[in-house]
């Protein structure tokens, strides 16, 4: 008998035909995006949330809460952040 696999990709894509799930989706992108560049450049860098936290003076649960996209990250702690990495903000609209 064949398995029949049902991935999470599918299961997206299924979800974005609702229009309010897909209008909730497209809200969060930002946030994702930046979450997701945080985390990148964090291991990139081999650091750690809590020495991250320190290095822009907020505490670990504040940078894992950004991480996990249940706090906005407000522009002048994202340039702490930035700064902390070495490296510095870019907004672009597409």
């Amino acid at each position: 008998m064949a398995r029949i696999i049902y991935t999470l990709h599918d299961h997206l894509n299924e979800s974005l035909k609702d229009p309010v799930f897909k209008k909730e989706w497209e809200a969060s992108e930002v946030e994702y995006q930046v979450s997701r560049q945080i985390i990148s450049e964090r291991l990139r860098q081999h650091m750690t949330q809590k020495e991250l936290a320190k290095k822009v003076n907020t505490t670990q649960a504040v940078i894992s809460r950004i991480e996990h996209m249940t706090e906005n990250v407000s522009m002048e702690l994202l340039k702490r952040i930035a700064t902390a990495f070495g490296t510095r903000v870019k907004v672009q609209f597409e």
